[in-house]
């Protein structure tokens, strides 16, 4: 249990202390204050009648949040190298940790805008007070007159649509429900900051690797990727420029284009399929003779540099 444990931590690490991923979930997160505080003002608008109440509210929240998620999921690399890796390897090389890992993670970073976007709906209310409003027991209320209409006045109130003897029950409806909301959505604040924490120490607690290692691998991961991307992209243009070239017999450069292609005279000019599909997938740290794997390209680098065969 403990190997299982120290396998997914080991797989998360870079994820929790990657200073990117923490400043594009700060972003992501304030974006959907806007986005929610925008929607109240211009966009919501309770239709005060009984049972649509429930559901408008209850869409307000939720689909939003669902909405969110699915964005989340669409744009994390990793949801498309576990579909690379079941389509190219049949998952054989992914084990239940990993799965269990990358699917954590993958979640994990798409349900800051959701969760902001559920919380700080509750906290504002206005969605809350809107579903809820017809539940409200009259009872509740002191002095409220008695009607035999009660689910239809009672989903009037965040309208403020209501006959002058019950205008004066307004603000203590408002109240009742915005507490409620409020308090639910507090709890929701407390409980993932717990859970966060929780985690956090699990993670250091259970980790194979030492912290400046996990620091060092999580640098490794950023700039390899940083420098992958920004390299495929000045590939792919001279790629391009030689098949330009290719069909007219000219091609037009810039100064700065024309200083990278002759830069580039050593690159290679047609990358194999397989050697795509060999950087492309899931990754779990691995070592070999001592000697630190750090990514699929490390590991593709370290056996081509050796003349070794790379295991598929």
């Amino acid at each position: 249990m403990s190997a299982l444990v120290s396998e997914y931590f080991t797989f998360i690490s870079p994820i929790l202390k990657n200073k990117h991923t923490a400043i594009i979930n700060g972003l992501i997160g304030l974006g959907t204050v806007i986005s929610q505080t925008a929607y109240n003002i211009l966009a919501f608008n309770c239709p005060c009648s009984p049972k649509k109440n429930y559901l408008y509210g209850l869409a307000a929240i939720g689909v939003p949040a669902l909405a969110f998620f699915v964005i989340g999921v669409m744009l994390n690399r990793n949801t498309w190298d576990v579909l690379h890796e079941c389509r190219t390897r049949k998952c054989r090389k992914l084990s239940g940790t990993a799965a269990f890992a990358l699917v954590g993670s993958i979640v994990g970073r798409a349900v800051v805008a959701p969760v902001t976007w559920f919380v700080f709906s509750l906290l504002r209310g206005e969605a809350y007070v809107c579903a809820f409003s017809e539940f409200i027991d009259p009872s509740s209320l002191d002095n409220f007159p008695p009607t035999t209409e009660t689910p239809e006045i009672m989903a009037r109130f965040p309208c403020k649509d209501l006959p002058a003897p019950l205008m004066n029950f307004t603000g203590k409806v408002e109240r009742q429900l915005k507490y409620e909301s409020q308090l639910i959505g507090w709890l929701l604040v407390g409980i993932i900051s717990l859970s966060i924490f929780l985690l956090l120490c699990l993670k250091h607690c259970c980790s194979s690797l030492g912290f400046l290692q996990e620091a060092y691998w999580s640098q490794y991961r950023s700039s390899e990727q940083a420098l992958f991307q920004r390299t495929a992209e000045v590939h792919a243009k001279l790629n391009a420029a030689e098949s330009v070239k290719s069909f007219f017999g000219i091609v037009e450069l810039d100064n700065q284009e024309k200083e990278l292609l002759e830069k580039s005279q050593g690159a290679r000019k047609v990358i194999p399929s397989l050697d795509w599909n060999r950087i492309t997938g899931v990754y779990m740290y691995r070592e070999i003779n001592d000697a630190p794997m750090y990514s699929r390209l490390n590991k593709w680098a370290h056996y081509t540099n050796e003349n070794k065969e790379l295991p598929k």
